[in-house]
């Protein structure tokens, strides 16, 4: 009996440790992701915040980034999906089709969707106080809406502390979205960085938070034809000094940074000609 109970106390462990190992990428271990609204890129780089944070050590100012499309959800959808899955406006719509965490569960990539505001359960309605859908395109893909253990992985966005403190610290992939007043949609872009600086900046004390990720700061969509948007990275992944890539990118170079940095295959969209955002990325 004490040789089985040994036995199993070990099957345990080995177990709890395959849960939680970390799958290394290429270049980078962590990516964290947080998109704000509706902002030009003039008026964007000429906020102090955003302008200190392309100004730092380990940083990467990409210049020449667009959305995808008008209004807000397309590009929320093209950063999981490879494409707006023709999707035209902010209605409630379900996507049927592989998407990004089909490819990272395939690989053992734990992921969240940190959401502010979001009542939980699976809530799959319109709006909920300061919480809105069509900034979350995980809750329109049906392979995760139908399926409750994916669908637990959407969380209101005050649990990333207790994620933080906690033994796994974040999952590997984040995707955290602000609400409606935090993310500049309803309030303007000082408003949104003068909430996000000091939430930002606290947790980047938190070597669990900071160390081997990949931190990427964009914005939906701007409010002309050309859909010029600020967009930085900014990490330890990020090779020393402070970089401006000029290449142009778009919302499908998320999706592409992220399967060529684990190797995840593709999902057959626009994602197979997309440029991933790697030029100055080094593991640390």
């Amino acid at each position: 009996m004490i040789k089985l109970s040994a036995l199993a106390i070990i099957f345990l462990v080995l177990v709890s440790t395959a849960t939680t190992a970390i799958v290394p990428g290429t270049y980078f271990d962590r990516f964290f992701f947080i998109i704000f609204e509706n902002t030009n890129f003039d008026a964007a780089t000429q906020n102090s915040y955003l302008k200190s944070l392309i100004s730092r050590n380990n940083s990467v100012f990409l210049s020449s980034y667009s959305g995808i499309a008008h209004p807000s959800q397309p590009n929320y959808i093209s950063t999981i999906y490879g494409s707006t899955a023709g999707i035209t406006d902010d209605g409630v719509h379900d996507v049927d089709g592989n998407n990004l965490i089909d490819l990272l569960e395939a690989k053992g990539i734990s992921w969240k969707a940190y959401m502010q505001d979001y009542p939980g359960n699976c809530f799959t309605g319109a709006k909920s106080g300061l919480y809105v859908r069509k900034h979350n395109p995980f809750i329109s893909m049906t392979d995760i809406s139908s399926n409750s253990a994916r669908c637990a992985n959407i969380v209101n966005a005050d649990g990333i502390d207790t994620d933080l403190a906690s033994q796994e610290g974040l999952p590997q992939f984040s995707y955290y979205v602000p609400n409606l007043q935090n993310d500049g949609h309803d309030t303007g872009l000082d408003f949104a960085m003068n909430w996000f600086q000091p939430w930002f900046e606290e947790r980047l004390k938190n070597p669990n938070f900071a160390n081997g990720t990949l931190f990427f700061i964009t914005f939906d969509e701007d409010e002309t034809l050309s859909n010029h948007i600020f967009s930085s990275l900014l990490g330890t992944p990020v090779t020393s000094g402070t970089h401006e890539d000029t290449t142009q990118y778009t919302h499908n170079s998320v999706l592409k940074t992220l399967i060529d940095n684990w190797n995840l295959g593709s999902l057959g969209r626009n994602d197979v000609n997309a440029t991933a955002f790697t030029q100055f990325l080094q593991h640390p």
